[in-house]
């Protein structure tokens, strides 16, 4: 079995998939069965394997992983057996979003020596933008243009142009010129203070230390995240929506293409409830059992 562990994360990998997970998760399991002496998947002993993570959501991680490779599997030898769906029953949930407000996002941003214009810069940018976080640790010096920013290799292994508002840019080059000025070496457009490029690790630990000296907390003891910032974008982006808040629906292919969705389910996610779409939502439910037109 383990010679077609191999040969599936060939493939995926051929299509532009990093597999790093998958790749122990299979060859984990691939043991296991070998050491039961099976050469085809069985079903039990996928449950068996499985049900040594410590978790439901890592059980149910372990599972998945397997049954994708299964599907693949069974394209070309029926004798492997098709797992149910979802074995370990598990629903995810997730946490609702901190929206942070101009004036938290003002405070989150410092100005003074390379290390807090760094930082001024990359959180700015996530503001006014919706990157993801990884994206915009990634961008390279070429990747800013006159049009906006060239994003590579994303999260689906695709390619999009993000626009920059003119004051974004400006902000943008002025830090690119202290930061050449300073780290001429490289071109990664965020470096750390050894002129290296900088990293979601170092990132991580910083972002806390700025969201206490700021100030800003989140709802129910949670620390908000760098990404909320992305969930933020969404919502104001809506807000301001230009052909008005009450016809959202028309803006979510863009905003979509603009974030890098592949599927629109997933920008659906980050419009976390606001006063004002609340009120946008009781408006037009009244239009509606009112009979006006939407």
């Amino acid at each position: 079995m383990m010679a077609a562990v191999e040969a599936y994360l060939a493939l995926r990998r051929s299509a532009g998939f990093a597999m790093s997970n998958a790749e122990y998760l299979l060859r984990s399991f691939a043991r296991f069965a070998a050491a039961r002496g099976e050469r085809h998947v069985r079903a039990t002993t996928l449950a068996d394997w499985a049900s040594q993570g410590p978790s439901v959501a890592q059980r149910h991680a372990r599972y998945q992983a397997v049954c994708s490779f299964v599907r693949q599997l069974r394209l070309e030898d029926p004798g492997h057996e098709l797992p149910p769906p979802n074995y370990f029953g598990y629903k995810k949930t997730r946490r609702i979003p901190h929206i942070y407000t101009p004036a938290e996002v003002s405070r989150l941003t410092p100005q003074g020596t390379l290390r807090p214009w760094t930082y001024a810069t990359l959180i700015g940018l996530l503001a006014a933008t919706g990157m993801r976080v990884s994206e915009a640790l990634g961008l390279r010096l070429g990747d800013v243009t006159a049009e906006g920013l060239l994003i590579r290799k994303t999260k689906f292994q695709k390619t999009r142009l993000v626009p920059l508002h003119d004051t974004t840019l400006a902000a943008l080059r002025s830090y690119l010129e202290q930061r050449l000025r300073m780290h001429p070496e490289g071109d990664h457009v965020f470096v750390g203070s050894n002129g290296l490029p900088l990293t979601y690790c170092a990132v991580y630990p910083v972002f806390g230390t700025v969201l206490k000296a700021a100030g800003v907390r989140g709802a129910q003891g949670h620390r908000p995240r760098l990404h909320e910032l992305r969930h933020t974008f969404a919502v104001r982006a809506l807000e301001s929506a230009p052909a008005g808040r009450q016809r959202i629906g028309q803006n979510m292919v863009a905003l979509a293409t603009y974030l890098g969705h592949v599927n629109i389910d997933a920008t659906y996610w980050y419009l976390q409830t606001t006063a004002e779409l609340l009120a946008d939502t009781a408006a037009a439910g009244e239009r509606f059992f009112t009979g006006e037109q939407l």
